[in-house]
C-alpha cells in the first residue's frame, strides 16, 4: 500500500524539466552527489543504474532524447514517465491511496500501526519516501524528518539546494533588474572549490540559471561566488589582440559582440568607462579582463524552498544501511530518496537517486 497526502500522484515529476521530466543522466556516478557520508550512495547507484531505468523507459515505449551533458528528457511530456510508473505499480499490485494523511505512527510487535485519514493501517515494513522541503506549493513538508526523529534518528541541518541567488546590494541589484530575463550562455561559476560551466540567467531578484543553481548547493551565507563571463576566451590576450586589430572600436561595441547590446552597455556604464580600445593602457585592459573573467560578488541569500529544486541535508545516512535503506535503529523502517542526506547535482541525478534507493529498499522490504 502506498499512502500519499496529495490529491494527485507524482506532482514533482509532472513539473520537472519544464514539464518534460529530466528523468536520469547518462553520466550518473557517486561524484554527482553531496552527503555528509560520501560513500553511502555508491551501493544503491551501482545496483540500479541509469541504464536500468532507461531500459524500463524503452520497454514502455516512452520516446526520449539527450538534451545536453547526459540529461535525458521525454520527447513529449512528463506524464509519460508518471504513467509508466503508475503502470508498473498496477502490475506489481500496489494499492495507491491519494488524499491520505498519516496522523500517528507507532511501533508494534509485528511492525507498525498507523492512524490515517483512511482509518487504521498495520504493516510489517514501513518505507518513508516523503521527499524534502522543496516547493511547498506541491505539498512538500518535513513529515519524513519528524518520523525519523520520532524513532531516534539524527536529522542533519536542512537548507535549500539548486536554488537561485538573491542580490540586494543596490548597484548590483540594479544591473540584475535591468537585465532580468537575459541569459549568458557559457559561464564558469565557482564557490568553495567547486566550479560549474553552464549558462547563467539574470532575474529581477538576482541570479539563476544552471551554473548558479549548481554552485548554490556548495554556497554558505556570506560566501563570495566568482563568475567568469567568458571562459572560452583568454581575456587578456583577446583584448590586447582586439586593440591591435581594431584600435578605433569602442569597448562597449566590442562587448556587444559577445554579450547582448543591453548587457554590454550596462557593464561599461557601471564597470568601465567606454572609449576606443586604443585609449586603454595594457594595465587597464588587464583590469577589464580580470573583472570579466573573475567577477566576484556576495549573494544576499537564496530564494529558499519556494523555488529550490532539492533539500540539502536530511536523515543521517550513518544510521541507515546503504545496502537495504533500512534503519539501523528500528528494524522494518526504511528511508529512500530525498528525505535522506543525499543530494544530487542538477541534471536528472536526484531522480536517479530516488529510483536507485527505492529499488534497493524494495529488495528487502
Amino acid at each position: 500500500m502506498l499512502l500519499d497526502h496529495a490529491n494527485k500522484a507524482g506532482k514533482k515529476i509532472l513539473m520537472s524539466g519544464g514539464g518534460r521530466c529530466n528523468f536520469t543522466n547518462l553520466f550518473t556516478e557517486p561524484a554527482n552527489f553531496l552527503s555528509g557520508n560520501a560513500h553511502f550512495c555508491k551501493s544503491a547507484l551501482a545496483r540500479y543504474t541509469q541504464w536500468d531505468f532507461i531500459e524500463m523507459v524503452c520497454r514502455h515505449g516512452v520516446p526520449y532524447h539527450e538534451k545536453k551533458l547526459g540529461q535525458l528528457f521525454c520527447d513529449n511530456k512528463a506524464s509519460d514517465i508518471l504513467d509508466m510508473l503508475l503502470d508498473e505499480c498496477r502490475q506489481a499490485g500496489a494499492d495507491l491511496r491519494l488524499n491520505t494523511s498519516v496522523q500517528t505512527i507507532e511501533r508494534t510487535e509485528s511492525g507498525f500501526h498507523l492512524q490515517t485519514s483512511l482509518g487504521d493501517v498495520g504493516c510489517a515494513s514501513l518505507v518513508i519516501a516523503t521527499g524534502g522541503l522543496s516547493i511547498p506549493t506541491l505539498g512538500a513538508s518535513g513529515f519524513g524528518y519528524q518520523v525519523a526523529r520520532q524513532f531516534g534518528h539524527q536529522v542533519l541541518p536542512t537548507r535549500a539546494g539548486l536554488v537561485p541567488f538573491t542580490i540586494t546590494e543596490p548597484q548590483l541589484k540594479g544591473i540584475c533588474e535591468a537585465l532580468s530575463g537575459t541569459s549568458v550562455e557559457d559561464c564558469l561559476v565557482s564557490c568553495n572549490g567547486q566550479s560549474f560551466r553552464e549558462n547563467i540567467l539574470f532575474t529581477h531578484r538576482g541570479l539563476s540559471g544552471p551554473a548558479i543553481l549548481q554552485v548554490s548547493s556548495y554556497w554558505q551565507p556570506g560566501d563570495a561566488i566568482e563568475i567568469n563571463l567568458l571562459p572560452h576566451l583568454d581575456l587578456p590576450s583577446w583584448l590586447e589582440q582586439q586593440r591591435q586589430e581594431r584600435p578605433n572600436t569602442e569597448l562597449k561595441t566590442l562587448l556587444g559582440e559577445v554579450f547582448t547590446r543591453k548587457m554590454a552597455g550596462l557593464l561599461t556604464e557601471h564597470w568601465f568607462a567606454s572609449r576606443p580600445l586604443k585609449q586603454y593602457s595594457s594595465a587597464e585592459l588587464e583590469a577589464i579582463a580580470l573583472r570579466l573573467g573573475a567577477w566576484q560578488l556576495v549573494p544576499a541569500g537564496t530564494e529558499g524552498y519556494r523555488t529550490a529544486e532539492v533539500t540539502l541535508g536530511g536523515v543521517d545516512t550513518r544510521e541507515v544501511s546503504s545496502k537495504t535503506m533500512e534503519s539501523q535503529k528500528v528494524p522494518g523502517l526504511y528511508f529512500v530518496g530525498e528525505v535522506l542526506d543525499v543530494t544530487g547535482h542538477l541534471g536528472g541525478f536526484n531522480f536517479q537517486w530516488a529510483w536507485a534507493s527505492g529499488y534497493a529498499a524494495a529488495q528487502f522490504v
